[in-house]
């Protein structure tokens, strides 16, 4: 009996691999695989690939197409890391804000996440500008060089913050990018003090956005919210009243949150 129940344990633990494994590749490739590529770049059987890849079309992690029948992944996955707050969801919280604050500034706004040290796109409410800037949902890009990300940057606790400098690699994308510890640290001390951040062309040029960081009941940095716009529309003399903005909707989203 008990030689039995470890084969199944065993058993058990190298299909969870197997099916992690899958995850992580299709997550690599996201114009999909076809189950003998799968097979192939795992070194699985197809069979294997097949049973395992089934079960999770049927469980609602893939989907398979129907003009290549390559398995892509749905967003499932996204679902369940959508940040809560007192079992309240931050994106229906914050979709309102999105919106007003679209309207208000004429500019793509956006809620924008930190996962795995980069910022990710939640959900944006794209300006109506003939000529505007907006992301695709799920979209990561490096935390230190856009405005969302550094204001949950500036509010993390020492700690964390120090752990996510000793672990990135901070990298020069624009002229202006904070690529030095000592000009990231400065600049997270100013968001802090104004309580929105700026970018003005760090990450891309031609590309300024302004930001607000979201609290939750622990005044820890769940999220941002950001306007995001063409440089040559969005200057410097509109920094501060959209920044005041951001943290007026910041403020607005925490509340819906909380109560």
């Amino acid at each position: 009996m008990t030689e039995s129940i470890v084969i199944s344990e065993e058993a058990s633990a190298k299909g969870t691999d197997r099916t992690l494994a899958i995850l992580e590749l299709l997550g690599r490739f996201r114009k999909g695989q076809s189950s003998s590529e799968i097979a192939r770049s795992l070194g699985l059987p197809v069979n294997t690939v097949g049973r395992i890849t089934e079960t999770m079309t049927k469980r609602g992690w893939l989907y398979r197409r129907e003009d290549d029948r390559r398995y892509v992944l749905t967003n499932r996955v996204a679902d369940l890391t959508r940040p809560q707050v007192n079992d309240k969801s931050l994106v229906v919280s914050a979709w309102d804000c999105l919106k007003d604050l679209r309207d208000r500034t004429g500019e793509t706004t956006q809620l924008i996440a930190m996962s795995e040290g980069k910022a990710l796109i939640l959900e944006q409410c794209v300006s109506d500008q003939a000529i505007k800037v907006s992301g695709r949902i799920g979209m990561r890009v490096p935390c230190y060089s856009c405005a969302p990300g550094k204001s949950i940057l500036a509010n993390l606790p020492v700690q964390e913050l120090e752990q996510y400098l000793r672990e990135v690699s901070l990298k020069r994308f624009t002229p202006r990018t904070l690529a030095t510890r000592e000009l990231l640290l400065e600049d997270l001390e100013e968001i802090r003090s104004a309580g929105y951040g700026i970018d003005q062309a760090e990450g891309l040029d031609g590309i300024h956005c302004v930001a607000a960081v979201i609290l939750d009941d622990y005044h820890y940095p769940i999220a941002s919210i950001t306007t995001i716009a063409p440089a040559f529309r969005l200057q410097s003399d509109r920094f501060e009243d959209i920044g005041q903005a951001c943290i007026e909707a910041a403020s607005i989203i925490r509340s819906k949150l909380l109560n």
